[in-house]
């Protein structure tokens, strides 16, 4: 027989005294071993840490259960088939020059057969010395990293020629080696941080190349690289220019450049002061550095931070304060949240001693017996047969299971490749579908019926709420785009030309707009099959005509005048919902096609997916707000951690020292005090266990199935916004069975397989027959080459779901025999050797899995839901309406939460005054200034000049002196105008290439039958040709015209141009000459210097310290 494990009993999917009991430290700090390791380019990994390589990012993904990334106990580095270590796939290989800690060490770099910071790491992950930090400037591990041949390379040198790091060039003012490592030693305490402008831009890099990498980094941290942030729009408009928003974007990105280089290694004041070009804009440097920290874009995760705190001082010290933060559950939310409290803390506590009073205390009270909520790796009965390495236990992920994409901003590939180095596996697309009575579904007929659902999908969303506009202000494009920056001149700020009638400048549409976020696809997030959903169907092209460009055919009767009208189901109630809609839509569909029971059993098992997706039947979405997440998806392949999601909370708990978790603690009544007091603690939280703790500010990451429940009583009761908002929004069900084998009886290396469900009513056409049955066993996920055994595990979603809670074991263990029995015949399918069964709605710490957009919910409530009231700060999964639902988007409401804090304990972010200097202009006459002149037109990486002989040196400072007397006074060398497109063929072909491309592209598809089949470029360009050949004069006229507009203004640009550089070349000499006039070089050589040009002089953009 089979052994099952529910989840019935709150504690009986946790792993309770396992995870914490003393007499099993064997298993939590067990070794990491490098054995059965198989990386992509033949580099073995640093066990346990060294898949360090952490890809392009960008936005969100979710917290579902069975969607989520998976957390277990500590794991080692491995690589097994098609599993991919972080530095090798989607890494930032491809975009950025990667740090060279991404790159793995071998077996052979470790000192005593493991590197310092393995034994570190391992400290860390198992229950020993919380005081253990990662030192990085230990010098056994820093032999290491520089002895080691691979380490001195980049992914992109492993495969061509070795090219020189981009990273930050502080360390070689030290006299450091070439190949150069952005670390950073934690400072020492009282200790004025030198600041110089440019010393965090890497010489070797092309002023183009340093830009593109910084628009990535921005792009990759979730932020628009050439506009403000409302929040920083809101902070800066009072104090900056429009030309001062570019130069502090280039340094915002610029900072955030750093710190996707190397994410084990915190980014300083000092190396933000040093993505400045000029002394001036330390000020803006100070700023985004500070923003940047506050709000969890840099310093975040398992990475160790300087501490600041100072001594208080005596006039201050007898009455100095401490408050105390409590972060209720250490689940990803919570346990980011006190992770991210404590590092500003310590990175900003100096402003806190100051003022007599010390770092907040944080203490994390968490219900359970273990970290991770909802993210829970639960380990099997029979660790035996195993196809993990030595070591790993093998688990099924009980909660979260999926990556949704880590590039294009996911915190988690910062954690999870970028700091814990944590193996994972990529999904391949390569599902296949069952029918109910176990033959496989045609991929052809699957494929059109999908076409056909998401044809009601898109119809569908025209009824979607409209996002929110939010006011900001742009930079200027095209000048960071090649790294530029504008010449500043001063003049207006931002708030003063909005609120003026000043003229823009001739190349600026815009000195502060309002942007609205426009997402124009979206993929649907955690599905077992992902929707692509565009901006919306053509409303000129009708339902019959769209229907036979997919390759279904009409019915005799229908005409293709016919479309659908869905206006009547969408406005037939006050809360209308996605299901009734798209049923109403599939059914007017039946009029135009032939639609047999198999299709509507095809189009139910896509309900079914969209019911996981969102943990709730479709019919109990809201129609206008089911995916107001649209648009924050977040790019590459999905993926599954190997040895258990539980792993990632369990590094945020101890990386890089432990935080202060207090198991067992249920929270029972939160009384709290919304007045301004001067005495006493404003949160009182009593507990179960009869323990009581008062606090200053409370945090509650309670999940939003609690809060519902009224398990919390609070004293006074919530205010209605609050407690409206938690009963409008709704909390979804999702669960599993995990079905563990022997020997696996399916495919080994197919990812996954979906099941499609009868209805209660056999071959019935109508939509609503399906929805009792049709998420049960609807998708089945292949977990061999994560969890190490034979498994299998069966998703019940929507209405299935909750059969599964009310349903026993044993029954829901034969009924998903008996399909899978049909499904594998005539091969018998034997019954589990183990079975687990979720049951999420039973427990008293989740009441479900994750929220959802229902019927009544409001355009809004999650920024409600995020709203704090008094000392009550709240966080979650269900307060992150950008990416709600996922772990990461827990994570995200984590930080945003600890910004919210800290700023009530520390005080707004102080604008310096003044933010910008004054540019102060040199005076030749003055010896100080001369020497203040050489100083500031230095090169921007000083260690070079070890490298060259002293009179070349002094040539090259002098000539830096020149031009610093020059840009001073008349600023950069005027920019030739680009060349304009005055091709009227051109104009014409950029406006219509696309559309070509999908008549083209439709018609290959049509020749060949391959839904996948695309035009070639040069049939492209062909057909376009013959469009433009063959257009009437009046489609030609004005682009013609365009062109012709276009040619006069070149000719009167260049002339301009030739004028204007004619001007400042002869002022250019005149300024060298008297340069050289008052401060004669050295050994003579007046002559040969004043005939001589640089590269600015002549125009050729290169950057003085590269002649």
């Amino acid at each position: 027989m089979f052994s099952i494990a529910s989840a019935d009993d709150p504690t009986a999917l946790d792993d309770g005294s396992f995870l914490f009991d003393q007499t099993h430290d064997d298993l939590l700090s067990m070794p990491m071993s490098t054995d059965s390791i198989h990386l992509k380019g033949g580099i073995a990994p640093i066990p346990g840490f060294s898949n360090l390589g952490y890809g392009r990012e960008s936005s969100a993904s979710s917290v579902h259960y069975g969607d989520l990334q998976d957390t277990s106990e500590l794991s080692t580095s491995h690589e097994r088939e098609a599993s991919t270590p972080g530095a090798f796939v989607n890494g930032y290989g491809a975009h950025y020059t990667p740090s060279p800690l991404q790159h793995p060490f071998t077996p052979n770099s470790a000192v005593n057969g493991m590197t310092n910071i393995q034994k570190k790491l391992i400290s860390r992950l198992d229950d020993g010395d919380a005081n253990t930090t990662l030192n990085r400037t230990d010098a056994k591990t820093q032999l290491s990293l520089n002895d080691h041949p691979s380490m001195a390379r980049t992914p992109q040198s492993l495969g061509r020629e070795s090219q020189t790091s981009s990273t930050p060039e502080l360390s070689q003012a030290q006299g450091q080696p070439k190949k150069h490592r952005r670390t950073n030693s934690l400072p020492v305490k009282g200790k004025v941080v030198e600041m110089k402008a440019n010393s965090s831009i890497p010489a070797e890099l092309s002023w183009s190349e340093f830009g593109r990498q910084c628009i990535l980094a921005a792009e990759n941290s979730r932020l628009n690289p050439f506009t403000l942030h409302p929040a920083e729009y809101k902070l800066l408009r009072e104090h900056v220019t429009h030309a001062q928003v570019t130069i502090y974007l280039n340094i915002r990105n610029a900072i955030l450049r750093l710190w996707h280089r190397n994410p084990l290694v915190y980014v300083s004041l000092s190396e933000a002061a040093g993505c400045a070009r000029d002394k001036r804009y330390f000020g803006l440097a100070k700023v985004a550095y500070q923003w940047l920290l506050r709000h969890g874009y840099i310093n975040f995760g398992c990475v160790e931070v300087p501490n600041t705190v100072g001594t208080i001082p005596k006039s201050k010290a007898k009455g100095a304060l401490r408050r105390t933060i409590i972060v209720v559950g250490a689940g990803m939310s919570g346990l980011g949240c006190a992770r991210h409290l404590e590092g500003l803390f310590a990175q900003l506590g100096d402003q806190l001693t100051d003022t007599g009073e010390h770092p907040p205390q944080i203490i994390v009270l968490e219900a359970r017996p273990r970290v991770g909520g909802r993210v829970y790796s639960h380990p099997f009965l029979q660790q035996a047969d195993s196809t993990l390495p030595p070591g790993h236990r093998c688990t099924a992920e009980m909660g979260a299971q999926i990556v949704t994409g880590f590039e294009h901003g996911n915190p988690m590939n910062t954690i999870i490749r970028g700091q814990l180095g944590i193996p994972y596996h990529g999904l391949r697309d390569n599902t296949i579908l069952y029918d109910y009575d176990g033959t496989v579904v045609d991929r052809s007929q699957d494929i059109l019926v999908e076409k056909l659902y998401n044809d009601v999908l898109e119809r569908a969303a025209v009824y979607r709420n409209k996002p929110a506009a939010h006011r900001t202000v742009e930079g200027d494009r095209n000048l960071m785009a090649f790294g530029r920056e504008p010449t500043d001149t001063g003049g207006s700020t931002v708030a003063e030309l909005e609120m003026s009638d000043t003229p823009l400048a001739a190349n600026a549409e815009s000195t502060a707009s309002t942007k609205q976020e426009k997402p124009t696809t979206g993929v649907e997030k955690l599905a077992g099959r992902a929707y692509q959903l565009s901006a919306g169907f053509n409303p000129d092209i009708t339902a019959a005509e769209t229907v036979q460009s997919m390759g279904w055919k009409l019915k005799p009767s229908a005409s293709n005048a016919q479309s659908l009208d869905l206006d009547m189901i969408a406005k037939a109630s006050e809360y209308p919902t996605l299901g009734q809609t798209m049923d109403e839509g599939l059914r007017q569909y039946q009029l135009l096609v032939d639609l047999k029971p198999r299709d509507m059993r095809l189009l139910s098992w896509h309900h079914a997916n969209l019911e996981y997706a969102n943990a709730v039947s479709v019919n109990q979405l809201s129609l206008s707000g089911w995916d107001q997440d649209i648009g924050n998806e977040f790019e590459g392949e999905h993926t599954e951690v190997i040895g258990g999601y539980q792993q990632v909370p369990r590094g945020l708990w101890q990386c890089p020292n432990k935080l202060d978790v207090r198991f067992n603690h249920v929270i029972k009544t939160v009384r709290y005090n919304t007045d301004e007091q001067e005495v006493g603690k404003a949160v009182r939280l009593e507990c179960t266990n009869g323990e009581v703790y008062v606090a200053d500010k409370v945090i509650l990451t309670t999940p939003l199935g609690v809060l519902k429940s009224g398990s919390v009583t609070f004293e006074p009761p919530l205010p209605d916004w609050k407690q409206d908002v938690i009963e409008r929004m709704g909390f979804g069900l999702l669960n599993k069975i995990v079905l563990v084998y022997e020997k696996a009886f399916w495919e080994p290396d197919r990812d996954m397989f979906g099941l499609l469900n009868e209805a209660e009513l056999e071959a019935s056409m109508r939509p609503e027959d399906y929805s009792a049955k049709r998420g049960r066993f609807y998708l089945f996920w292949n977990c061999i080459k994560t969890s190490g055994r034979p498994v299998l595990v069966a998703l019940m979603a929507g209405e299935a779901a909750h059969y599964a809670e009310a349903t026993s074991d044993n029954q829901l263990v034969r009924e998903v025999t008996d399909r899978l029995d049909a499904m594998f015949a005539p091969n018998h399918v034997p019954l589990p050797s183990e079975a687990i069964v979720t049951r999420w709605k039973k427990d008293p710490f989740a009441r479900g899995s994750y929220s959802y957009v229902g019927p009544k919910t409001q355009a809004g409530d999650y920024d409600v839901m995020a709203r704090p009231h008094g000392p009550l700060h709240f966080a979650g999964e269900a307060t992150c309406g950008t990416h709600p639902a996922t772990v990461h988007g827990a994570y995200l409401a984590g930080l945003r939460v600890a910004a919210e804090v800290a700023e009530t304990i520390i005080g707004p972010i102080k604008i310096p005054s003044p933010l910008i200097e004054k540019r102060v202009k040199i005076e030749p006459s003055s010896a100080t200034a001369s020497v203040d002149a050489k100083r500031r037109f230095d090169p921007a990486v000083p260690a070079s000049r070890d490298n060259k002989p002293g009179r070349i040196q002094r040539n090259e400072d002098y000539e830096a002196a020149i031009i610093g007397a020059i840009l001073e006074q008349i600023g950069e060398r005027p920019i030739k105008p680009g060349r304009t497109g005055v091709n009227p063929f051109l104009l014409y072909t950029k406006d219509f290439w696309y559309i070509c491309k999908q008549a083209c592209d439709d018609a290959q598809k049509a020749k060949t039958g391959n839904p996948e089949a695309k035009a070639s470029k040069q049939e492209i360009r062909n057909a376009v040709g013959l469009q433009w050949r063959t257009a009437e004069q009046a489609v030609k006229q004005p682009y013609m015209d365009q062109a012709s507009n276009a040619r006069d203004n070149a000719t009167a640009n260049t002339a301009e141009f030739q004028e204007r550089v004619a001007i400042w070349d002869k002022e250019a000499v005149r300024i060298r000459r008297e340069y050289i006039q008052a401060h004669p070089p050295e050994g003579g050589n007046e002559e040969l210097i004043l005939n001589s040009r640089t590269a600015i002089e002549l125009g050729a953009g290169k950057r003085l310290r590269r002649l």
